[in-house]
């Protein structure tokens, strides 16, 4: 029996191979992310349940030894994070035969390539409003005003002065601010190696406008690894985004700005970038998906009642 013509290779069907889109998702995803890449990371790939408990210790503190007598034991009650993995996300394309048939291939890696932005995008955003919760704002709204027992936010024209949503008293980016900041990390014993401080475009732009950190304070290698990272400042990477926190007043819309350090926050990834395409013949047109399962939580987030003595994040509030 002759072999039947024409027939459908894997060179006709190129476009339908899945693996194809998969790595040019891939790309583009890791290509956008900004703070996914510089926080804690957890690969819970494979593994079954919803929920993850990462143990919380309490930290000890040392004792005098006096002579002649028993040490002293310490027995603290440890606790636990729990991480939800309750952030399920998808991409999704019908594209027709005739498209297919007609269009160029620049479609395809359109697609991949948006698919891998709006997910990366999505994944940075929860990580990003975490910082909500930091200082006592409740994650899911854009509240960073201050109440009887947190201050949220403060502005980035002194680091100082308590951030106000309502009113908006949102104030550029200054050295000041960022000093304090640094300070408040330092006062809670947040370790140096690893912190980070994500602004919006509005902060690069005053920052660009400074000498002090145009010509030594803000110091970059022009080969930075991780997207977005556009220096170096008082020991930090600076990352700018476009994705950096909203708070809406009353009458403008301003920035937030995020210093903390890595251990802030953690990220669990339970089902990584994938894609799937399906044929569907009673269509004449390949239904694409891309999508991710992951969850989100703050390692080391202030209570909401009290003083952020144990917080590793802290926010400034600019102007948009």
């Amino acid at each position: 029996m002759a072999y039947p013509t024409p027939a459908v290779t894997v060179t006709t069907a190129a476009t339908f191979i899945p693996e194809i889109w998969s790595d040019e998702i891939i790309a583009a995803y890791k290509k956008n992310l900004v703070l996914a890449n510089i926080v804690m990371k957890m690969n819970f790939k494979g593994k079954k349940g919803d929920v993850v408990h990462i143990p919380a210790p309490t930290r000890g503190s040392a004792s005098a030894k006096t002579a002649s007598t028993a040490v002293t034991l310490i027995a603290d009650t440890e606790t636990e994070i729990q991480v939800s993995i309750n952030k399920h996300f998808e991409y999704s394309r019908f594209i027709e035969d005739i498209v297919e048939a007609q269009a160029l291939n620049s479609l395809r890696q359109f697609y991949t390539a948006d698919a891998g932005y709006a997910l990366a995008k999505q994944v940075d955003t929860s990580l990003i409003q975490l910082g909500r919760a930091f200082n006592g704002a409740t994650v899911g709204t854009n509240d960073y005003a201050t109440t009887n027992t947190a201050t949220k936010a403060f502005i980035g024209g002194d680091g100082t002065t308590v951030y106000n949503s309502t009113t908006s008293n949102a104030s550029a980016l200054t050295d000041a601010a960022i000093r304090r900041t640094i300070q408040r990390l330092d006062d809670n014993d947040t370790p140096m190696d690893g912190r980070f401080f994500i602004i919006p475009p509005s902060s690069r732009n005053t920052l660009m406008g400074l000498a002090r950190y145009t010509e030594q304070a803000f110091v970059g290698d022009g080969n930075a690894i991780r997207n977005g990272e556009i220096g170096n400042l008082y020991g930090i990477p600076v990352f700018t985004s476009s994705n950096a926190d909203t708070a809406f007043g009353n009458t403008q819309t301003d920035r937030i700005c995020l210093m903390g350090h890595k251990e802030a926050m953690v990220l669990v990834e339970q089902i990584g970038i994938r894609s799937q395409t399906q044929y569907k013949q009673d269509y004449l047109a390949t239904l694409f998906t891309s999508d991710t399962l992951y969850g989100v939580a703050a390692l080391r987030a202030a209570a909401t009642t009290g003083a952020a003595l144990s917080s590793s994040a802290f926010a400034l509030a600019v102007p948009a």
